[in-house]
């Protein structure tokens, strides 16, 4: 009986470590939050982002990486280190935590750059899962800028950074295509998950 249920329990533990996997958890929007509380409308926009970011993202080769359409535009590495900054800034802004700038660090390899930016999006989501208005409220936007400390309002998230990345995903989208690579032609973005 204490092995069946320390199986059982291991089990659960296993399936729900599983669910929260970045890597897989973005693949498919397959549930909806519990109800509409104003952190789970937030949550539910940072599913839409991340569902993006991991399509935008898979099956990128190296000359994908490479591809920039003109000599002054980012390349599309140089886009998602970008889009990786402005998770960041999700990330940190829903645990109330200083977004520093410019970042200590980044990701060194496109595999842990993609890695890195899904963590943030899943950790972003869940911090705000749940939040309520009130609690929202009393939430700010902190960047220390080379020790100069700006506060902004939360709104500041969603015009921001938020759609900053909705806005990069897109490029990423449109110069892998150009470079003779699009995204799965059965992504569906409206659904939340992959056509059959």
């Amino acid at each position: 009986m204490k092995i069946t249920l320390l199986f059982y329990l291991t089990l659960q533990t296993l399936t729900a470590q599983d669910l929260m996997n970045p890597e897989e958890f973005f693949k498919a929007l397959e549930t909806y939050p519990e109800n509409y509380t104003a952190g789970n409308v937030i949550t539910r926009w940072i599913d839409g982002i991340g569902y993006r970011y991991y399509w935008a993202t898979e099956g990128l080769t190296a000359s994908d990486y490479a591809y920039t359409p003109s000599a002054p535009s980012r390349t599309v590495y140089q886009t998602l280190e970008h889009i990786y900054g402005l998770a960041s800034m999700l990330a940190h802004t829903a645990e109330e935590k200083e977004n520093v700038r410019p970042l200590p660090a980044q990701p060194k390899t496109a595999v842990d750059l993609r890695k890195q930016t899904l963590a943030l999006l899943l950790t972003a989501r869940e911090a705000f899962s749940g939040k309520t208005a009130a609690a929202l409220e009393k939430m700010v936007l902190t960047i220390n800028r080379k020790g100069k400390v700006m506060q902004f309002p939360l709104w500041h998230l969603f015009n921001g950074p938020g759609a900053d990345a909705l806005y990069h995903i897109g490029q990423v989208v449109s110069f892998r295509r150009a470079n003779g690579n699009p995204i799965d032609s059965k992504v569906n973005v409206f659904m939340g998950k992959n056509n059959n």
